[in-house]
C-alpha cells in the first residue's frame, strides 16, 4: 500500500497538454541535462505531497538532497523523477538513503494546474527516466511507472570517454573501475529487491547504441515495478501489490568484496552527464530523445 499518499493527484493528459507545447517540452528536456534539483510540491488539501527531482546525479547530488531534506519530514515521502542519470557511485549513495527513508518512488513532471501560488500541482506521468535514474527508481520501497512513463536502460561507461566510446582508449586501471562499479551495482540492485534482469538488459547496451526502453512486462520482470496505481482522489483501492521476485544470494555474494574493499574514487557515469565530469556514469547520450 502507498501509505501517506491517500489521494495524489495525476493528470493522465496528452504530452502537450501536461507539459504546454513542443516549448515547455524542450524546457523540461533541458531540466533532465542539468544537475538534480530537489523542490516540495504541496498539494494539500488532496494529498500530502511530493519531491520533485529532476535532472542528472552528479558529485554534489547527494549532499544537496541532504540539504533539501533538512527540517523536513521525508519518511514515507513519494520522490517524483525526471532525469537523464548520472554518477554510478552517487546515485548508489542517493539510492541508499532514499531507502533509509522509506521513500516510495515514481516518474513524472511536476507541473502546476492554475496561476494562483497556492493552487495544487499535479503530477504527470509523460517523463523519462534514463540510465542511472533507473536505479533511483529501484530505490523506492515502493515503487510506481504510468505507462505513459518511459524508462531506459544502458552500459555504464568511463564519463570522459563515452561520447566517442569507440575510438577511446582505455588503461588497465580504467578497465579496474568499471568492473569496480559493476559489482556495486549490482549489490546495490540486490539490496533494493532488484532481479538480475535488470543488470542483464542494462550491461547489454553499449554507449553508442539508442537506450533500450523497457515494457510494461519488463519493468515487472526487473522488480522496477511493485504496484499497479497510485492512489488518486476518492479511490479507496488505494494499490495492488505485486509480488516481488526472489534474489538468488550467490549474485550478491560476488559483489560484496568490492563494496566492502572499495577502490579510488573515480565515477562512472551515463553517457549523457559525460560533459559535466570524469568517471563512469549512466546518462541517456545526448539527442537519444
Amino acid at each position: 500500500m502507498l501509505h501517506g499518499v491517500a489521494a495524489l493527484s495525476i493528470a493522465l493528459l496528452g504530452t502537450a497538454a501536461m507539459l504546454g507545447g513542443s516549448a515547455r517540452a524542450g524546457a523540461a528536456l533541458e531540466l533532465r541535462k542539468l544537475p538534480m534539483k530537489f523542490s516540495w510540491i504541496a498539494c494539500q488539501p488532496n494529498c500530502r505531497g511530493w519531491v520533485s527531482a529532476v535532472g542528472i546525479v552528479t558529485a554534489d547530488t547527494p549532499r544537496d538532497f541532504d540539504e533539501f531534506a533538512r527540517g523536513r519530514q521525508l519518511g514515507g515521502a513519494t520522490i517524483v523523477l525526471d532525469s537523464s542519470g548520472g554518477s554510478v557511485n552517487e546515485a548508489i549513495a542517493l539510492g541508499r538513503r532514499w531507502r533509509d527513508l522509506g521513500a516510495l518512488t515514481t516518474v513524472g513532471v511536476s507541473v502546476q494546474t492554475n496561476t494562483v501560488q497556492s493552487a495544487p500541482s499535479d503530477m504527470a506521468p509523460v517523463a523519462y527516466c534514463d540510465s542511472m535514474c533507473v536505479f533511483l527508481l529501484l530505490s523506492g520501497k515502493t515503487r510506481y511507472v504510468p505507462e505513459t512513463a518511459h524508462v531506459r536502460v544502458h552500459q555504464i561507461w568511463i564519463g570522459d570517454r563515452a561520447n566517442d566510446a569507440k575510438a577511446a582508449t582505455y588503461s588497465a586501471d580504467d578497465l579496474m573501475i568499471v568492473e569496480r562499479d559493476v559489482g556495486r551495482l549490482a549489490k546495490y540492485t540486490f539490496d533494493m529487491g532488484g532481479a538480475g534482469d535488470l543488470l542483464s538488459l542494462s550491461l547489454n547496451v553499449p554507449p553508442w547504441e539508442d537506450l533500450r526502453e523497457l515494457s510494461q512486462e519488463e519493468l515487472r520482470l526487473t522488480g522496477l515495478v511493485t504496484t499497479h496505481m497510485v492512489d488518486q482522489p476518492g479511490n479507496k483501492a488505494a494499490v495492488v501489490e505485486l509480488t516481488p521476485k526472489t534474489v538468488r544470494g550467490r549474485f550478491v555474494s560476488s559483489a560484496v568484496a568490492t563494496e566492502t574493499n572499495p577502490q579510488p574514487a573515480i565515477s562512472t557515469k551515463s553517457a549523457e552527464a559525460m560533459g559535466h565530469a570524469g568517471g563512469v556514469s549512466a546518462v541517456a547520450p545526448l539527442g537519444q530523445e
